[in-house]
């Protein structure tokens, strides 16, 4: 079986509430690495987003998640085949 990979999260990693909604942001990259930071976004009902394209710093992932919330709104990250998110 092959070993798993250890991960160093980011310190912006962690939960992000708006308008009531909750949502896990992980910013992470293998551990012991200067490789690039890659983000996901995990709902409350266990849907996962992940961004393609991994980022030069945690602090980039970030703001793109910031940004992402701010145009598309924290809903947009619930799957969408579910016309009703509570």
């Amino acid at each position: 079986m092959p070993k798993q990979a250890k991960l160093e999260h980011s310190e912006l990693a962690g939960e992000f509430t708006e308008d009531g909604v909750t949502v896990l942001v992980d910013i992470f990259r293998p551990a012991g690495t200067q490789n690039d930071w890659v983000l996901e976004v995990v709902t409350e009902e266990d849907d996962v987003t992940t961004w393609e394209e991994p980022f030069a710093t945690d602090r980039e992932a970030f703001d793109e998640f910031l940004a992402t919330v701010a145009r598309d709104g924290i809903r947009s990250f619930f799957d969408s085949d579910d016309p009703l998110v509570h």
